[in-house]
C-alpha cells in the first residue's frame, strides 16, 4: 500500500530528525511507528488477558471492583500521608 501525507516545513524537519537519530531512512522509521501502533493494542489485550479472566470468574461486579480499588487507593494515600506506608 503506498500512502501520501502533507507535512507541514517544521513536520518534515522533525521526522527527518526522528529517523536520523534512529539510524533508519525515513520510510523505515515510519513503517516502525505504524507496525508498532499496529501492533499495541494486541500486546495489551494479552497482557490484560489474565487480570480479565480472574475478575469474570470472582463473580464481583464492576462496581465491586471500582469501591475496592477506590478503598485501596485511599489506604495507601492515608499511608502516604501519615508516613507509615512503604512509598516514598
Amino acid at each position: 500500500m503506498t500512502i501520501t501525507i502533507r507535512l507541514s516545513t517544521e513536520e518534515e524537519r522533525r521526522l527527518l530528525e526522528r529517523a536520523a537519530q534512529s539510524g533508519q531512512d525515513v520510510s523505515s522509521y515510519i513503517h516502525r511507528l505504524i507496525a508498532r501502533d499496529i501492533e499495541a493494542p494486541a500486546a495489551i489485550d494479552e497482557l490484560l488477558a489474565p487480570l480479565r479472566q480472574q475478575f469474570e470468574e470472582s463473580g464481583m461486579s464492576e462496581d465491586e471492583l471500582d469501591a475496592l480499588v477506590e478503598d485501596a487507593r485511599e489506604e495507601l494515600w492515608q499511608e502516604k500521608q501519615s508516613g507509615t506506608g512503604k512509598m516514598s
